[in-house]
């Protein structure tokens, strides 16, 4: 069992809410546009890092993260890429990727729409976590908790970490 914690769209902000809410995490996952390395080395402080990289990061982010990452937590196949839609209108970008080896969880950024879904057509769960950062149009910035147990996604918890404009960063 793996208690995850995700994120995305921190575009360089850091807040000490992230360690609040994550210091229980196995894993923490960046969906992209990271902003700076200092979030993802903070990050890895609390937990072990898994991230993309965001149409905002620069080469250094680049030459650290991939676009698309894929791979097994515990006996869920997850695929994870920043710009990647959601069910009924997945990114070109990534819909051969979906298509034809269907992940049982895909994560995508971009938006900073929170989004969970369930794609019955592919039998695949998809989930935006929003934007944890304070840059873009997003009123309420968000985290995601979720737990993967075998095979099993449960137990998600959407953290509202408070509006973008009043929030405390240090």
């Amino acid at each position: 069992m793996k208690k995850i914690g995700l994120l995305s769209d921190t575009h360089s902000c850091w807040d000490e809410k992230y360690r609040k809410y994550f210091e229980d995490c196995d894993e923490i996952w960046h969906a992209g546009d990271i902003g700076t390395l200092d979030v993802t080395d903070k990050l890895s402080e609390i937990a072990p890092v898994r991230a993309v990289f965001g149409n905002i990061d620069s080469h250094d982010i680049r030459r650290e993260f991939s676009e698309t990452l894929r791979f097994k937590c515990e006996d869920v196949d997850v695929l994870m890429k920043h710009i990647g839609g959601y069910p009924g209108r997945y990114d070109p970008s990534v819909r051969g990727m979906l298509f034809v080896r269907p992940p049982k969880l895909f994560i995508s950024g971009h938006s900073h729409l929170l989004k969970v879904m369930y794609d019955k057509t592919l039998g695949c769960l998809h989930i935006n976590p929003g934007a944890a950062g304070k840059y873009g149009f997003h009123k309420v910035r968000t985290l995601v908790r979720f737990v993967i147990d075998g095979d099993q996604i449960r137990d998600l918890e959407v953290i509202e970490l408070g509006d973008k404009k009043t929030s405390v960063y240090t």
